[in-house]
Formats: structure tokens, sequence, C-alpha cells
């Protein structure tokens, strides 16, 4: 690796497409652009025969032409191939983003939440995946709350959600509320969320938002409630330091989603529907809550610091 105080890091991210997947990988290079110069160049993952022709030729066609990587990225099962055959062409540090299928010995780092309990000399453990939110100056007034839908994890009780966030707007009067949907909520739960009149509540259904109009709300926001369903969302929110509270949905069976949500209101980093009730207030994380920057520090400390 040239000298980097003469250059930027060149960083290669490896896009499947998918935007839950992307969002990972921009934390991750957002955090490592806060702290040097980045050259980062996006690279869409190509066909299997192709990935495998690259392996097996060192040839990796969409590399041809790039700088030199330094670091390649990759969330995502399908960008796990393309991440070798970028590495076994041209270099560089691999880096995967949430548990791979392949071997975890066959990358050179593995950031992995915590809830899928895996462990190894090259993983690091992550408190959820990571994210691109950043914290911004918070207006006491302005109040977020995110629903989600029926998943794998988790059932849905339409009736139990419409009256936590009545009960939630009648209590917390002086705070103006957003209120917006996701794509597994259900057609008729977010009809009747848009039939309430409530003088403080504004709903924008997740079909009338657009990029980035999320995580400007969360920059902006000092309550964020989010149903447990949401366990992304859930830790946008605290990444953006705010006070966070879980709203309640019925649990199909015990799950790494499920324990996970009950280690951070265990943690006191997130308050419960049930304890906010009884008289718990919402609080913002006591240390700043931001992986995707310890990450980074992580690989410029071991990898970049000369």
């Amino acid at each position: 690796m040239a000298e980097l105080s003469t250059r930027a890091v060149v960083v290669w991210v490896f896009t499947d497409g998918k935007t839950g997947h992307e969002n990972q990988s921009r934390g991750l290079l957002a955090a490592l652009a806060r702290r040097y110069p980045v050259d980062a160049r996006w690279v869409t993952v190509p066909a299997y025969a192709s990935v495998l022709s690259s392996l097996m030729t060192r040839r990796f066609l969409p590399g041809v032409g790039l700088p030199t990587p330094d670091l390649l990225i990759g969330a995502g099962h399908r960008t796990h191939l393309p991440l070798m055959a970028a590495r076994r062409a041209h270099g560089g540090r691999t880096i995967v983003l949430m548990k791979p299928s392949l071997p975890r010995a066959w990358f050179d780092l593995c950031v992995i939440p915590e809830h899928d309990t895996v462990s190894g000399a090259n993983v690091l453990t992550t408190r959820g995946a990571l994210n691109p939110v950043e914290p911004g100056k918070k207006n006491a007034r302005a109040g977020l709350i995110l629903i989600g839908g029926p998943s794998r994890h988790h059932g849905w009780n339409e009736n139990e959600i419409l009256s936590q966030v009545e009960t939630i707007i009648a209590r917390e009067i002086n705070i103006d509320w957003i209120l917006t949907t996701s794509r597994r909520t259900p057609s008729s739960t977010t009809a009747r969320l848009r039939s309430l009149t409530l003088k403080n509540l504004t709903v924008v259904p997740v079909a009338e938002t657009g990029p980035g109009w999320l995580s400007e709300r969360l920059a902006s926001a000092a309550q964020v409630w989010v149903t447990e369903d949401s366990v992304s969302m859930m830790y946008e929110a605290l990444t953006a330091n705010a006070a966070t509270g879980a709203l309640t949905v019925p649990v199909k069976r015990d799950s790494r989603v499920a324990r996970g949500i009950a280690a951070l209101t265990r943690d006191g980093l997130v308050t419960s529907f049930a304890d906010w009730q009884r008289g718990r207030q919402l609080a913002p994380p006591t240390a700043a809550f931001n992986e995707a920057t310890r990450v980074a520090a992580w690989i410029g400390e071991k990898w970049l610091s000369a």
C-alpha cells in the first residue's frame, strides 16, 4: 500500500442492488471518509458465470481501468464471490458486512451483528447492521414514529398498533409527530393511520417519501418510536442519537431479532412501550452510538495507520 498521506484510500464497493445492503456499505464508506480522503468506486455484482471465470483466470473485468483497491467492501451474499475474485485479480483487503455464506477465513474482515453469535480472529462484532445515519441538531418538538409490518419473526396486531400510536400522541401533546410506514406495512394499517385526526400528527406513507427523507427526519427528531419488527430502523434511530422507544408487536418465536431487541431494552438503550406507560421516560444513548464509525476506526488503526 502506498503512503496514505500522499493519496486517497481506494475503496471498491460491491453492490447487489438491494437498498438495505447498499445502506450498510454507505455507512462504512462515509465513516471511512470522515477519517481519510477516499476514492470510492461502486462495482455492480457481475453474473455468476463471469465471477467463476474471474476466479480461474485472475482477471476481474469490472475492475479493469479502476485504480488498484486498498479495500473491497460488500454486503449481501451475492457480493461474496466477486469480493474474492476482485482481490485475487487486483489485491486489496476484503471486508464483508453481515455473516457470510462462505467460510469466514476467506475474507480479511467480517463485520457481523452480535445477534448472529459469531466470533473469530477476523470477526468484528457490532450492535446491529451498519447504517449511514448521522446525528444532527435535535429539535425538542420533533418526534418520529416508524411503522413496520409482519415478518418471519413477528406477527401483526393492527388494533394494538393504532392504540399505542394514539396513546403516545395524546400524552406527548407538545411534540409534532411525523409517522411513516414501510414496504411491509399492510395497506389496511396505512389506511387506518391516515384516517387518524390528531392535530400533532402528520402521516407520510413510505410511497410518498424519497431518498434521504428518513435520514433527514432521524437527524432532527428528539424522540423516535419504532415497531419491534423493524430492527434496522431501531439501530438507525440510536445512531441518530434519538431517544428511542419500541412499539410492541406479537413475537412469533424466539429469534435473534427478538433477542436483539430485548438486549437493547435490557441495556437501557431502548424503552419498551410497557415501561413507558409505567412512567419511564425515553432517553438518548448515554454514549455515542455509531457502529460504522467504530468499524472505520478499527480498519484505520489496523490497516491504514501507516
